[in-house]
């Protein structure tokens, strides 16, 4: 299985999910299925099936954040020496040319994409454009609604 890339901060949300998922969630499940269980009859027991549900969707989503763990290339963006390139882990500020607005966004993994905190996945198409790229230098970003041009305006390693 190829390498899953993670930052420090990406790697330690996952931690912390494992943890809850198992010492949290599972015992509840557990509790609920034993409770369901005592009420009688299992073939009629909609309190049972949900509980069984959603042990399984606990144990799916321990063993997928295991294996997202396990094939994690951990990143830390503090420690990069990319001489101003942005590569992935890098916070990079840019401009759009079309409206002036200016942008701060993260590259990071998929796990960890999330746009209200400035957080952009490194396989979306903005991100793929700006991957290589110094302050100064534009990207062009297909996108649904035809070609954007951002100028990239810094690169952080933060």
């Amino acid at each position: 299985m190829s390498k899953i890339p993670l930052t420090v901060n990406g790697a330690e949300k996952l931690r912390a999910e494992l943890h809850r998922l198992k010492t949290v969630e599972r015992p509840a499940v557990i509790a609920a299925i034993a409770e369901a269980r005592s009420h009688g009859d299992l073939s009629e027991n909609a309190e049972y099936d949900a509980a069984k549900e959603r042990q399984s969707f606990i144990e799916g989503r321990i063993a997928e954040v295991e294996g997202k763990l396990g094939n994690a290339q951990i990143i830390d963006p503090q420690l990069l020496d990319a001489d101003g390139r942005c590569v992935f882990g890098a916070t990079v500020e840019i401009e759009d040319l079309d409206s002036g607005e200016t942008s701060t966004y993260q590259i990071v993994g998929d796990d960890e994409a999330d746009i209200k905190e400035g957080k952009i996945s490194i396989s979306s198409p903005i991100a793929r454009a700006l991957i290589g790229k110094c302050a100064g230098e534009v990207a062009e970003v297909k996108a649904p609604g035809g070609v954007r041009e951002y100028e990239v305006l810094d690169v952080r390693y933060v």
